[in-house]
């Protein structure tokens, strides 16, 4: 492996790409330590004392929440925007021959959902700042408070900017490894409060000896669901052109457990995370109501994040997966699945097939993501930060930047990080 790193730096380009993601990733750390004008630091600090609501926000801003520093919104606001634009995209048929019109279609999409992102960011801002001022965090004056919400709006707006150009520049996807980077930079300080509190005797060794066990099986886990995919065995009919016969192989249409990745996960915390930041715009008795109700680890909280999954899931799969196109391709080129007739009943097939592990991979999905809550009510850990929904991030995102690199050293011919087996990905799980 530590070849096959090295050989990664000796190609310019790849070299380049890796350097500027590297660079891209440290100023999106610099700007999580840049205080906004007008924040009471200990008071903000004593706000997100024992974790819970805020723990769980401030896990996805890379700890930038809880500084309140400009890039305190973090990729919310992106998120939020592509969210509803891909949903108004299957909606609406307007936009949807816009994004089938190539390169100039897909211009205008990525525009309006910039703009999107401002007014998500906006609405975030002016809520959180509202918000702080009534705790008594915030304490700067009408013109400190407009001073304060433009700032996190451009912070949005600068995040937004890092992570396309990560994508379109760098390697791997920008914004989940804006995520990515958030999550892994909280683990040394999370390391020593549970180190400290274990000292202090706060926590007993078995607890922290099972939740670190946890980790491991939540980590295999993720791997398994990540790299898992059935195999549909497929083959084509023997052609015989002039005095040579084509054709007549057989191979396999691999279909991922998990096709949607980190993505339906992301898109759930989004979504519930929006409607809780609204409400503080909010005081009185039914605000707070609303807001306990929808806080992390409350029964509504789980039943609507299992199901925003499950729904993202099958999205999110619809999105990246178009079982006709499949069938279609393989009609043409004389190929077929035993047993099943070319054409139409193929991509019903490939579709019940597709529809069966997808509902597989997006339960084991939500059964990970309520990990931390689980843990929290049997174990009493307040802070398990990096536990279900933060390690899935973590396990896909990384795989995913692994085989990009893996990809471009393969496309040179250099032996990929992960080792090869008969042609056959060693990580690879069939089902």
């Amino acid at each position: 492996m530590l070849d096959s790193f090295r050989d990664a730096f000796r190609l310019p380009d790849l070299k380049r790409r890796i350097l500027f993601t590297m660079g891209m990733l440290f100023v999106f750390r610099l700007g999580a330590h840049i205080p906004t004008p007008g924040i009471d630091s200990a008071a903000m600090a004593h706000l997100f004392e024992g974790g819970g609501v805020l723990g769980f926000l401030d896990m996805f801003a890379g700890g930038a929440l809880r500084r309140f520093s400009i890039f305190a919104l973090g990729v919310a606001p992106y998120i939020n925007a592509s969210i509803v634009m891909q949903l108004l995209v299957v909606v609406f048929p307007a936009l949807e021959k816009m994004q089938k019109e190539g390169p100039e279609g897909q211009k205008k999409i990525i525009q309006i959902t910039r703009l999107s992102t401002l007014g998500f960011a906006a609405i975030q801002a002016v809520g959180m700042v509202f918000w702080l001022q009534r705790v008594g965090v915030f304490s700067g004056g009408a013109l400190g408070m407009v001073t304060a919400i433009l700032t996190i709006i451009a912070g949005a707006i600068a995040v937004m900017w890092l992570g396309e150009e990560i994508s379109d520049h760098g390697i791997g996807n920008g914004i989940s490894l804006l995520i990515f980077a958030g999550i892994v930079a909280r683990i040394p300080e999370a390391t020593i409060r549970t180190w400290n509190m274990l000292h202090l005797g706060e926590l007993h060794a078995l607890i922290v000896l099972l939740a670190l066990m946890v980790i491991i099986v939540v980590v295999a886990g993720c791997i398994v669901l990540q790299e898992g995919q059935r195999r549909l065995p497929v083959q084509y009919a023997k052609k015989v052109v002039g005095n040579k016969v084509y054709g007549g192989q057989s191979t396999f249409i691999p279909l991922k457990v998990n096709q949607g990745g980190v993505m339906p996960i992301i898109f759930a915390s989004s979504i519930l995370i929006f409607p809780y930041t609204v409400l503080k715009f909010f005081s009185g008795d039914m605000a707070v109501k609303l807001q306990n109700m929808l806080a992390p680890g409350s029964w509504l909280y789980s039943v609507l994040y299992v199901a925003l999954i499950l729904f993202f899931a099958y999205f999110y799969t619809a999105m990246v997966f178009n079982p006709s196109d499949v069938a279609n391709n393989m009609k043409k080129y004389g190929g077929f699945i035993l047993g099943i007739r070319p054409g139409k009943p193929t991509s019903d097939y490939i579709e019940k097939v597709m529809s069966r592990i997808t509902l597989g991979g997006a339960l084991f999905l939500a059964v990970i993501a309520l990990i931390p809550t689980v843990m929290t009510n049997l174990m009493g850990i307040t802070s398990f930060y990096f536990g279900g929904t933060a390690v899935l991030i973590v396990v896909g995102v990384a795989l995913d930047l692994v085989h990009q690199v893996e990809g471009q050293l393969l496309m040179r011919h250099y032996e990929g990080i992960l080792k090869r087996r008969n042609g056959a990905g060693a990580g690879i799980l069939r089902f």
